[in-house]
């Protein structure tokens, strides 16, 4: 039954999607050279409204406007929207020219996979994240000729568009629902119904503004409401596919409905949605720190790194870090964990601002009554004594909270790795991101060992000594779940996004950083000049930063790194 409330927004969707259905001709006789004005358009635009963007962002989050949190709204909202419009523009560029993305790429081996170097992918890159580096794995059996050559997908046949997509927003990051659009739009070439989690709402005037130039030429609509616009909205006739990002439990309400029809359908193979679905989910991310001999200075910074992988905003990521798998022989063991309870304290203090996630944490409290509860109010929790097992509650369920748990592995050296990549491929929930902290002389010391251990991962994003978030932030790699999940079995999700080289067939992106900032790191022979990064909670000068590197993404150019610069270093 259609409530009275319903029918004005179930007549929006008809209408939305009945101009798309109109913008798909338009989008279909729009050139690559037209589609790259358009992007550039938008890219200028993000620009433009960023303050706006970031204003809003801060009023969902209740930050305050003088915080150095803000940093974070800054660098995962405008400043990564637009460094993937300008990865995207200049991709169909190269498409325009009848040339291939990867033509200029560097590729490597990986055990039996090829691999694409994708960061740095410029000098800029190379300064203003000097240490890090990225390289997306292609699937086995993927060849360098044949990546090169179908590089671009549906943009290779640009008028061969692919119908309607809805893309269902993230309620989380606010770039996440407008990169979505731009990659159903780019990538496969479809016209977007974007509706907005209602956590969002507020982003609507700023997107209805970005988005300008997509929206006019009927390829962009944007929809607000809540489970049953968006029901309506993904079963209508002229939807082709949807997207969404969320979680597992969220995809199967809609692909198989709830209760027992539910548990009936997934038993007959017939799911309530039957269009194609892909997805991005989240899951429990394990940290894996390999035992080494680390200074005093080490392990405050690599405790305020774990701080960080769990409580960017807020916690509420879908790769937010939700357990640590360490040696029980490492020498250092206590000395660390002491270190991390420090760094979860002292982490700026903020507002539970997403749904259900002081219930989350009351839960876990009651799964672990002995965990401590650390910083303002006791609101985080950090759990030790975890037990590697699939049936354990920390690692079964995505809490989307501040809450970090602790599993000890016994052995040093490959025996921990060995069993420290077969913990987290069999012990934890999803497959989406994983990261790994190691000392250099220890990497060095475990040669093929280590190697081992990236290969035997079996997650869409691998950080050895760099977040995971990272792989988001950067527009030519890969974001998603490792490949090989089904609608009936999700665990992460289906399908990648960002990718803005528009690579075919990835298996997973691999990021690496400095394991120590500058000038550290040069002191102790790596040859990376970056500072602590302005992601970090603890960062002083992140929202300076961020609003900087928010102009440089939307307008790149030398005369604006020096700014960057100096503030990056006052962090």
């Amino acid at each position: 039954m259609v409530t009275k409330k319903a029918e004005p927004a179930r007549a929006a969707v008809d209408v939305a999607l009945s101009e798309l259905a109109e913008g798909e001709k338009k989008w279909a006789a729009t050139s690559l050279s037209g589609r790259r004005a358009l992007l550039d358009r938008v890219r200028e635009l993000t620009g433009r409204h960023a303050q706006e963007w970031v204003d809003a962002a801060v009023g969902i989050k209740g930050l305050a406007a003088s915080s150095p949190l803000v940093g974070e709204e800054w660098i995962s909202g405008p400043y990564v929207m637009a460094a993937g419009l300008g990865a995207l523009s200049k991709t169909l560029d190269v498409l325009a020219r009848g040339e291939s993305p990867l033509d200029k790429a560097a590729f490597g081996i990986a055990g039996d996979r090829v691999t694409v170097d994708v960061l740095p992918a410029s000098p800029f890159d190379a300064l203003l994240l000097n240490g890090f580096s990225a390289q997306v794995w292609l699937q086995r059996g993927v060849s360098s000729a044949a990546a090169k050559a179908n590089a671009g997908l549906a943009q290779l046949d640009p008028s061969r568009t692919q119908g309607i997509g809805a893309v269902l927003g993230a309620g989380n990051i606010t770039s996440i629902a407008p990169l979505d659009v731009l990659y159903e739009l780019i990538a496969h070439n479809r016209v977007v119904a974007l509706k907005l989690n209602p956590i969002t709402d507020p982003m609507l005037p700023v997107f209805a503004k970005i988005l300008a130039p997509l929206i006019e030429l009927g390829a962009v609509r944007l929809l607000t409401g809540g489970a049953e616009v968006g029901g309506y909205l993904i079963e209508h006739d002229l939807v082709d596919h949807v997207h969404m990002t969320g979680s597992a439990r969220t995809h199967d309400a809609i692909v198989w409905g709830t209760g027992p029809e539910a548990d009936e359908r997934k038993s007959a193979g017939t799911p309530k949605l039957t269009k194609p679905v892909t997805s991005e989910l989240g899951g429990v991310s394990p940290t894996i720190v390999l035992p080494g001999d680390w200074s005093a200075a080490d392990i405050a910074f690599q405790a305020e790194h774990v701080a960080t992988q769990r409580l960017h905003n807020g916690g509420y990521n879908c790769v937010a870090a939700q357990a640590l798998i360490i040696s029980a022989d490492w020498a250092q063991k206590d000395q660390f964990l002491a270190a991390v309870r420090d760094a979860l304290a002292k982490a700026p203090a903020r507002r539970a601002y997403y749904p259900g996630s002081d219930d989350r944490v009351a839960r876990a409290g009651e799964s672990y009554p002995r965990a401590e509860r650390l910083g303002p109010g006791g609101g985080r929790l950090l759990v030790t004594g975890v037990a590697p097992s699939p049936a354990e509650p920390l690692l079964a369920e995505e809490y989307f909270a501040p809450v970090l748990g602790v599993v000890e592995l016994p052995g040093t050296r490959a025996e921990f790795t060995h069993l420290a990549a077969r913990t987290a491929n069999e012990a934890f929930v999803g497959t989406l991101g994983v990261n790994i902290i190691a000392a250099p002389a220890t990497i060095s010391e475990l040669g093929a060992a280590f190697d081992e251990l990236i290969e035997d991962l079996r997650y869409g994003t691998v950080a050895i000594n760099a977040w995971t978030g990272v792989g988001y932030l950067t527009p030519t790699a890969s974001w998603g779940a490792f490949p090989g999940h089904t609608i009936d079995d999700v665990q992460s999700g289906i399908g990648v996004v960002h990718n803005a080289w528009l690579i075919d067939r990835v298996e997973r992106t691999v990021v690496r950083g400095p394991f120590r900032p500058a000038p550290r790191s040069l002191l102790r022979g790596e040859f990376a000049i970056s500072p602590k990064p302005p992601w970090f909670v603890g960062n002083k000068t992140a929202a300076s930063t961020g609003r900087l590197l928010a102009e440089f993404g939307a307008d790149p150019g030398w005369l604006r790194l020096p700014q960057i610069f100096a503030s990056a270093l006052r962090g």
